[in-house]
């Protein structure tokens, strides 16, 4: 039986959206709420784990749970841009000869980048029109991308050999970056019968939601209630990583560069999101702090001190929790 999706609710329907992923995502309970805070608040996200972790199997459960078209792209060193926004093609039609624009991958609703470090700066380039102004230009001509919009990109955090570090613009881009760790020993054991259960007898599973919820959701979480001190609080979380002095030697010697701007907006915005996700009408510090890793970790550039020490973005982004003050 077809699910009736005007008899629901925004929030029942994405509350759905999260349970259908979770019966194909095992030990990734954190990984799916990002993913769907990045979607409810219209960004972007960069997925970085090992091989194996369900990176790919992520983005594709919540392709088929939104009934979503899915462009997938497979970056690879030899990749050119075109291959990525599409091209113009030469056509003969009897005496009439014409160029038509042959759309890629980009125009669907959501974009698989599969390790997109491998590819050179020049696709990267490609990419950075799509994923902030939503359209593409070709031959000087400009092309409005789907108004359902999402890139999801992994990569690989061991394997360097042939790859390109993402230029920090477009790490930028991304408004959550999502680490993909090895599920725990309950969750493994889980996996395998996951996948025996679906070897023996696949399930056609329903989509649960469709992207007019999306859209209503969105326009909820933008009159979502956020006060004043939650306000000062993103601030001063954000001035934290470009005034580190200010709160602890600690903090000057680990920051190089601070977060840009980006930063503060993706707080107010997936904080919101996730607000809702609760079921709350208005943002609490615990929203905050809970999308603050994903937001900033990839927006800070630590020094050599922090490196030789042994300090990653988790541990600086936990330590500047620790010692910025809730408003």
């Amino acid at each position: 039986m077809s699910t009736d999706f005007s008899q629901q609710t925004p929030q029942q329907s994405l509350a759905q959206l999260v349970q259908q992923i979770q019966q194909t995502i095992i030990g990734q309970q954190a990984v799916i709420e990002h993913l769907v805070i990045a979607l409810l608040a219209n960004g972007h996200v960069l997925l970085e784990g090992l091989p194996g972790t369900a990176k790919t199997r992520s983005i594709k459960a919540l392709s088929k749970a939104l009934q979503a078209e899915l462009g997938r792209i497979q970056f690879t060193p030899d990749l050119l841009p075109a291959d990525v926004t599409g091209t113009e093609v030469y056509h003969v039609d009897g005496d009439k000869e014409t160029l038509a624009f042959q759309p890629g991958p980009l125009f669907h609703n959501l974009i698989l980048a599969d390790e997109i470090n491998r590819a050179p700066a020049k696709v990267q380039s490609a990419l950075l029109e799509a994923m902030e102004e939503r359209q593409v230009t070709v031959a000087g001509k400009t092309y409005p991308l789907p108004q359902l919009f999402m890139v999801l990109a992994t990569q690989n955090p061991i394997e360097q050999e042939g790859t390109y570090p993402l230029p920090e613009a477009q790490m930028d881009r991304f408004l959550l970056k999502v680490d993909m760790d090895y599920p725990d020993d309950d969750s493994e054991l889980s996996i395998i019968r996951l996948v025996r259960g679906e070897e023996l007898q696949p399930q056609l599973r329903e989509p649960v939601v469709d992207e007019n919820a999306v859209f209503a959701a969105r326009e909820q979480i933008k009159n979502l209630h956020i006060s004043e001190a939650i306000e000062h609080y993103i601030v001063a979380l954000v001035m934290a990583t470009r005034h580190p002095e200010r709160y602890s030697e600690d903090l000057r010697r680990w920051i190089a560069f601070g977060a840009s701007p980006r930063a503060s907006l993706a707080l107010d915005r997936c904080a919101r999101a996730r607000a809702w996700l609760c079921g709350r009408d208005h943002v609490i510090p615990e929203d905050v702090q809970a999308v603050a890793l994903q937001v900033m970790g990839h927006r800070i550039q630590l020094s050599y001190e922090a490196q030789a020490e042994g300090v990653d973005t988790r541990k600086l982004v936990e330590t500047i929790l620790q010692q910025v003050a809730v408003a």
